[in-house]
């Protein structure tokens, strides 16, 4: 007996069975933007970790946090500079720049 043809067979792909994912070329801005983003998230789980570390550390952990939070917070305060500065240069693509 002769097999049915399966119509749903494909040539190529991958078999995860999630969609393949289009390849999308990015601007260098929106690189720099995604990896400003990037960072944001590492240093507000590196500032968790220092605060939990702080709460629940002995004397001395608890003061290498509290100095690690110090700098942590400084650096997020820039990133998050740094994104909202891109984020108006997205929406306002032709306004004028301060120099």
């Amino acid at each position: 007996m002769a097999q049915p043809s399966r119509r749903d067979d494909r040539a190529a792909g991958p078999t995860t069975g999630e969609p393949q994912a289009e390849i999308e070329t990015l601007d260098p801005q929106e690189t720099a933007y995604r990896a400003l983003h990037g960072e944001r998230e590492a240093l507000e789980q590196a500032l968790t970790l220092a605060q939990q570390r702080q709460r629940f550390g002995d004397d001395d952990d608890s003061e290498a946090a509290r100095h690690s939070e110090t700098a942590l917070l400084k650096d997020l305060d820039r990133v998050m500079t740094l994104i909202r500065a891109a984020e108006i240069r997205r929406s306002q693509p032709k306004a004028r720049r301060w120099q």
